[in-house]
């Protein structure tokens, strides 16, 4: 149930201030990255290399494997020291199978290919480049970016949407970017745009950055491109309200962007793909916002992918208290991390270190039903009533109420005077409704294959039968001329 979209959405404190004038600054090599694997939705790379062996610079590494895979490459030059599981950016805790590179010094880049005006490729060709150089959303979504293209070029997509909205809080990444590399994230644009052959571009960046909208419309002119801000309010990067906003599309529910002719893509993968196909770069590094009342020295840094957010903290003069809660991305979407022995993957927007102001610790209470859940949701969803069918273990009633149109945002957790896990209920239920549908889908893939096995053995009885009855036609057949010769005898 959809109530009329109107101002929907919440302003929390943005803490943007901390960072935001902060210049990027590169990181230097650590003494070891832990290049994760499964960086990526979609399948794990597969290992190329084994320990022991030497990699140089923008080597690959891992190869993607399957339809929505994306490969991995060396960040530096060195010697993999060890193929085993690490503790991933997760709040599980959970290991996955990782690479350690140990960085020899040197830096020393494999040998680039061949030099070519990317401009002058097939939209094909740019969508199998932006594939081998490993490039991701690097929004947060982690979608492989070429089979994002690529599909889009399938579906006839027209309209080209950057996302330079970043909407969350404390994280300034993406509006340093469009600062400090304006005319690679437009030239990264005009390549997605031959890649899906789009006839439009737009730009939305939100009205509270002025200098990133002045900047971008500064690379743009000429380009055909158009840049406009939108209002800052949360949460304006999600692509469903982005879209409505530039374009006055709605998106239908559990349907792709493409389906509506649309592709969205963040800015800084705009800038991965122009590193990629101009520079012959592929993704091992990005732009990370280090911030939070916790932290001595917040700021943005290029970090080399891999590298453990430890080693970033340390380097930027560790704490001045200790943190409450660490979190990689944005506080609202972004995911509490169990330690800081964690490494920086392509989707590590940020990493926060926050203190006991800057959090929500209170046990939550009971719904005293005030509907200002109701009045945060940007999809215009009744959060209230979705939860307490979730509660009573309603999950169908859920999402006949529009559960799967959640775009899991976390405004109406934020606004919630019980302080009641919202966006975590409805995550599990999508979740549990999901795994139903797999048991459901798989009891009727093994209804079916019982069929046809009953069917097989029922047509393999009828030939064995229809074998043994000619053999005994057979049999009489040759008893009756033995009969016959031995009569005429």
């Amino acid at each position: 149930m959809l109530i009329p979209m109107g101002y929907q959405g919440v302003h929390p404190p943005s803490h943007k201030s901390l960072t935001e004038g902060s210049k990027i600054r590169r990181f230097p090599l650590p003494n070891a990255l832990y290049l994760s694997l499964q960086q990526h939705l979609g399948a794990p790379a597969t290992p190329l290399v084994k320990p022991g062996d030497r990699v140089r610079k923008g080597q690959k590494i891992a190869d993607s494997q399957g339809a929505v895979s994306a490969p991995v490459h060396a960040p530096t030059s060195g010697e993999i020291i060890a193929l085993s599981e690490h503790t991933a950016p997760h709040p599980s805790g959970l290991p996955v199978l990782t690479l350690t590179l140990a960085p020899d010094g040197m830096d020393e880049w494999i040998d680039p290919p061949e030099s070519l005006d990317p401009f002058t490729l097939c939209p094909e060709s740019l969508c199998q480049r932006v594939g081998e150089a490993g490039i991701v959303g690097m929004g947060g979504a982690t979608f492989p970016a070429a089979v994002k293209l690529l599909g889009s070029l399938k579906a006839g997509v027209k309209t080209l949407i950057l996302n330079g909205g970043e909407c969350e809080p404390y994280l300034t990444c993406d509006d340093r970017l469009m600062q400090e590399y304006p005319e690679q994230i437009l030239q990264g644009a005009l390549l997605m745009q031959q890649a899906v052959q789009a006839k439009q571009v737009l730009i939305g960046i939100e009205d509270n950055k002025p200098q990133a909208i002045q900047a971008m419309q500064a690379a743009a002119k000429g380009s055909g491109i158009e840049v406009r801000a939108v209002p800052s309010r949360y949460p304006m990067g999600s692509e469903k309200l982005l879209v409505q906003q530039l374009t006055g599309i709605e998106l239908p529910a559990r349907s792709r962007a493409a389906d509506s002719g649309i592709l969205v893509h963040n800015v800084a993968t705009a800038r991965a793909i122009y590193q990629a196909l101009f520079e012959n770069r592929p993704l091992i590094s990005r732009v990370v916002t280090l911030s939070g009342g916790a932290l001595t020295h917040p700021g943005n840094w290029e970090v080399p992918l891999g590298t453990l957010a430890s080693d970033l903290i340390n380097y930027a003069s560790g704490f001045n208290e200790a943190p409450v809660r660490l979190i990689m991305g944005g506080p609202m979407m972004g995911i509490q991390l169990p330690d800081l022995h964690v490494p920086i993957i392509k989707g590590s927007s940020g990493i926060l270190a926050l203190t006991p102001a800057e959090i929500n610790a209170n046990e939550p209470q009971p719904c005293v039903r005030c509907t200002r859940c109701v009045r945060a949701c940007p999809m215009g969803l009744l959060p209230l009533e979705m939860a307490a069918r979730i509660r009573s273990g309603q999950l169908k009633e859920a999402e006949t109420l529009g559960l799967q149109d959640c775009v899991g945002c976390g405004a109406c957790s934020y606004t919630c005077p019980s302080a009641l896990p919202l966006v975590h209920l409805f995550n599990y239920a999508k979740g549990a409704l999901g795994k139903r549908r797999q048991e459901a889908e798989k009891m009727e893939r093994t209804r079916e294959l019982a069929k046809r096995r009953e069917a097989r053995l029922i047509q393999q009885a009828k030939e064995k039968e229809a074998l043994m009855a000619a053999r005994r036609a057979a049999a009489a057949k040759k008893a009756a001329e033995a009969q016959n010769e031995a009569s005429s005898s």
